[in-house]
C-alpha cells in the first residue's frame, strides 16, 4: 500500500518505481522474505501480483530465519505456491509446531528441503516424504522416540533416491541413512547426551541391533561434527565401521570435528590406511589424536584440495609444508585452511619448542605464497610471537593474501615487536610517580570526533598496514591464545580465567581503532584484549563498519571494571544494521543506560551476556524489549539471583510471546549448579551460533550446505 500511495510524490519528483524494468523490480524484490511478497506485497497492485510469483523468486523459499513467520502463513504460502517451490529451507523454525510439517506435502516438486531444528515424529516424516518423489537433499533432525521401522515404503522408495543428507543425532540412531541407498554427501552431526533428563547414563550400542547398516558406495563427502560427550564417540564410531569394511572409491571429502580426545582404533586405522591406497582427498579434517605422531599425512593423496583443517594438533610448521603444502606444488585451489589451537604449525618443530616460542617467518611465507587463493584462514588459540626481523612480521605476511574474507588471530600475533619491547604495558589507572600537583586517578574520557581519534591511532603498526590491506575481509576474531569463555557446553561455569599471554599485554585501543579500516566488515570478534582503556576504538567501528552484523566482545580491558561501557553505547548508537550481539565480561552493569543505547539498533535480533557478578535491571530490560520489536532471544546469564531471574523471564514471555511467535528467553545466574541442564533447552541454532563463545572461521569447509 506504501508503495501506491506514495506515486503521486515519486511522480512529482520525477520517479516512479512502477515505471522500472521487470528486471530491476524483481531485483529489488528478490531482498524481501518470500512470506510479505506473496502474502502482502502482491496483493498491492496488478503488475506486483505478477512480479511476486515469478519463478526466480519463488524457486527457493528461505524461512530459515523469518522469525515473524507462523504456521498460519507457511499453510498459506504452501497453498499460493507450493507447487512452484523446489527448494525449501526451514531450518532452525524451532517455534512451529509439528502440524506445520504437513503442509509441506503441497510442494509436490520439491527437490531440497532442509528441516533441521524442526519438531517432526517418524510418523509424520514418512507421510511427507511419501509425496515428494523428486526430492534429492533432505535435512532432518532424529530424536528420542524415532522410529525407522514406521517409515512407509513409498517415504523409503523416496529416500532410496536421496543423494544428499544432513542428519542432526538427539538420539543413538542410524535415523533414515539405511534406506538412503544413493547417498553421495552425508553430514552428521551428534549432539547426544551423555545422560537424559532422569540422570541415566546413556549407551551408544543401543544402535546395535538395528537389522540394517549405512550404504556408502557411492558416498563422496562425509563429515561428522561431534558435541562433547564419550556417547557421541561410540555413535560416530559405528557410522565408520562400515566405511573401513569398504571405501567408496569416489571420496573426495573426509571430515571429522571431536573436540577433546577421540582415540585411534583398530577400526579407523584400517579406514585411513585404505583411504592412503585408494582415494585422493579435496577436503581433510582429522581428530588431532588420529594425526598426532602418525606419518599419516605422508601418505595420503590430495586431488585439488579445498579445505584443510588441522584444529588442535601438533602438526608442526616443518611437517605441514613437507607433507601437505607439498613444497607450494598444486596448493592454488585451497581457499579455507584451519589451524586453530595448532599452536607449533608456524615452527620447524615442535620436540624442544615452546609454544611461547616465536614463529619461523620462512614457514609461514611459504604458506602464503603457496595457498594465495586463500579465502579462510583460522590461527587462533595459539602463541604466534613474531622476531624482530624486519619485513617478516605475521601481519605484514598475512597482508600479500588479497582474497581474504576471514581471519582468525591470537591477541598476540598482532602486536609490534619493537614497541613491545621498548615500552612496557599501559597501567590504565597507575598514577605516574611525580612530584607537584595531584594527578586525579580515573578513567580517562575518550576522543568523540574522529579528527581526535586519527591522532592517538599508530597507521605505521603492523597491524594498522594488515587492516588497510584486507579491504574486503567480512569475518575478523581476535581472541587471546588463553581465553576461555565462561559458558562451556556441558559443564559448570568457569570460575577463573588464565591472565592474557604477555606478548597481548600492549594490545588495546588503537588495535581497535584499526579495524574501522575494513569498511565490508560484517562480523566482528574480540576477546581478551587486556590494553583497552577507553574502547575509544570502539566507536571508530560503529562509525565506520555501516555492515557490521554481528558483535561479540569478551573480556576486554581489565576484569575488575567495565571500563569501556561510555564508548560501547557510543558505537552501538551507530550500528544500525547489528543483528546479533554477545558480550561476555565480569562485573556488567545491564542498566537503562546500556539499554537505551541498544534500543538504536534497530535490527536487532538476538542479545547474550554472560557476565560473572553481573547485575541487570528488570524495568529497562522490559523497556528494550517493548522498543525493539525485532529482538527473538533474550539470553542473560549474571549474577543475579535465580528469583530475580525467573520473575524477568516469565515477565517477558508474558508481555512479547503472542507478537512474536519465535520468541526464545533465557535469564538464569550463570554460577548456578543447574545451568547445565537449563543450556540443552535451548535451540540449537541460538546455541551454536551465539550463546556459546568459539572461533567459527574456517570451522566448516565453505558451501558445505546450502
Amino acid at each position: 500500500q506504501e508503495l501506491v500511495s506514495g506515486e503521486s510524490e515519486e511522480e512529482s519528483n520525477g520517479v516512479n518505481l512502477m515505471e522500472f524494468s521487470d528486471e530491476i523490480l524483481l531485483h529489488i524484490l528478490s531482498y524481501v522474505p518470500c512470506t510479505d511478497l506473496v502474502l502482502n506485497v502482491r496483493k498491492t497492485c496488478r503488475k506486483l501480483a505478477t512480479l511476486c510469483l515469478d519463478k526466480s523468486l519463488t524457486h527457493t523459499v528461505l524461512l530459515q530465519k523469518d522469525y515473524k513467520v507462523n504456521k498460519d502463513k507457511v499453510k498459506q504460502l504452501m497453498r499460493d505456491i507450493g507447487k512452484e517451490i523446489y527448494q525449501l529451507n526451514m531450518a532452525g523454525c524451532y517455534w512451529l509446531p509439528s502440524s506445520t510439517i504437513d503442509h509441506v506435502i503441497r510442494c509436490k516438486n520439491l527437490v531440497k528441503l532442509n528441516l533441521s531444528g524442526c519438531h517432526i515424529t517418524s510418523l509424520r516424516l514418512s507421510k511427507m516424504l511419501s509425496a515428494l518423489q523428486h526430492l534429492r537433499s533432505l535435512a532432518i533432525d532424529v530424536n528420542p522416540g524415532f522410529d525407522a521401522s514406521q517409515l512407509s515404503s513409498e517415504c523409503k522408495a523416496t529416500l532410496s533416491r536421496v543423494s544428499e543428507l544432513k542428519q542432526t543425532l538427539y538420539t543413538p540412531s542410524y535415523g533414515v541413512v539405511p534406506c538412503c541407498t544413493s547417498l553421495e554427501k552425508l553430514l552428521l552431526y551428534f549432539e547426544i547426551l551423555d545422560r537424559s533428563r532422569e540422570g541415566f547414563m546413556l549407551s551408544g550400542q543401543l544402535m546395535v541391533g538395528e537389522s540394517n547398516v549405512p550404504h556408502y558406495q557411492n558416498l563422496r563427502v562425509f563429515y561428522a561434527r561431534l558435541a562433547p560427550g564419550y556417547v557421541n564417540q561410540e555413535v560416530v564410531r559405528l557410522y565408520l565401521a562400515v566405511l573401513s569394511d569398504r571405501t567408496p572409491e569416489n571420496l573426495h571429502a573426509f571430515l571429522i570435528s571431536a573436540p577433546g580426545s577421540f582415540a585411534e582404533t583398530g577400526a579407523t586405522k584400517n579406514l585411513l590406511d585404505s583411504m592412503a591406497r585408494n582415494v585422493r582427498l579435496d577436503a581433510l579434517q582429522l581428530p588431532k589424536a588420529w594425526i598426532n605422531g602418525s606419518g599419516l599425512l605422508q601418505h595420503l593423496k590430495f586431488n585439488n584440495p579445498f579445505y584443510f583443517s588441522f584444529s588442535r594438533c601438533t602438526l608442526s610448521g616443518g611437517h605441514l609444508i613437507q607433507r601437505v603444502i607439498n613444497g607450494g606444488k598444486d596448493l592454488k585451489s585451497l581457499t579455507s585452511l584451519n589451524l586453530s589451537g595448532c599452536v607449533h604449525c608456524l615452527a620447524p618443530e615442535s620436540l624442544f619448542r615452546k609454544a611461547e616460542d616465536d614463529i619461523d617467518s620462512s614457514i609461514l611465507e611459504s604458506l602464503v605464497v603457496s595457498c594465495c587463493n586463500l579465502r579462510h584462514l583460522n590461527l587462533s588459540a595459539a602463541h604466534h610471537h613474531s622476531s624482530e626481523s624486519i619485513g617478516n612480521h605475521l601481519c605484514q605476511l598475512l597482508s600479500r593474501l588479497k582474497h581474504l574474507l576471514s581471519l582468525a588471530l591470537p591477541v598476540c600475533s598482532i602486536t609490534d615487536v619493537a614497541a613491545n619491547v621498548e615500552k612496557p604495558p599501559t597501567q590504565p589507572n597507575a598514577a605516574p610517580q611525580t612530584f607537584g600537583k595531584k594527578v586525579r586517578v580515573g578513567i580517562q574520557t575518550y576522543p568523540r570526533n574522529l579528527t581526535d581519534q586519527a591522532n592517538q591511532k599508530i597507521e605505521s603498526s603492523v597491524f594498522w598496514t594488515l587492516m588497510g590491506s584486507l579491504r574486503f575481509l567480512e569475518t575478523l576474531e581476535i581472541i587471546g591464545s588463553s581465553f576461555s569463555s565462561a559458558m562451556p557446553r556441558n559443564e559448570p561455569a568457569i570460575r577463573n580465567s588464565l591472565p592474557p599471554c604477555v606478548r597481548a599485554q600492549s594490545v588495546g585501543d588503537s588495535e581497535v581503532a584499526a579495524i574501522s579500516q575494513l569498511t565490508y566488515l560484517q562480523s566482528l570478534t574480540l576477546a581478551q584484549l587486556p590494553n583497552i582503556i577507553t574502547g575509544s576504538g570502539l566507536v571508530s567501528i560503529g562509525l565506520q563498519c555501516q555492515h557490521l552484523r554481528t558483535l561479540s566482545l569478551a573480556n576486554l580491558g581489565m576484569m575488575g571494571k567495565v571500563v569501556y561501557m561510555s564508548a560501547l553505547m557510543d558505537m552501538l548508537k551507530h550500528c544500525k544494521c547489528l543483528r546479533d550481539l554477545r558480550l561476555e565480561q565480569p562485573y556488567f552493569s545491564a542498566g537503562a543506560q546500556f539499554f537505551q543505547a541498544l534500543s538504536h539498533c534497530s535490527s536487532l535480533q538476538r542479545l547474550c551476556i554472560v557476565s560473572r557478578s553481573g547485575t541487570l535491571q528488570s524495568d529497562a530490560v522490559m523497556s528494550f524489549m517493548a522498543s525493539c520489536l525485532e529482538v527473538v532471544m533474550c539470553h542473560m546469564f549474571m549474577g543475579e539471583s535465580l528469583t530475580v531471574c525467573r520473575n524477568l523471564q516469565q515477565s517477558i514471555v508474558r508481555s512479547f510471546q503472542a507478537d512474536r511467535p519465535a520468541l526464545n528467553v533465557v535469564i538464569f545466574p550463570l554460577l548456578h549448579e543447574d545451568l547445565t541442564e537449563v543450556i540443552r533447552d535451548v535451540p540449537m541454532r541460538h546455541l551454536d551460533e551465539i550463546t556459546l563463545f568459539k572461533s567459527r572461521v574456517a570451522e566448516e569447509p565453505p558451501n558445505l550446505w546450502w
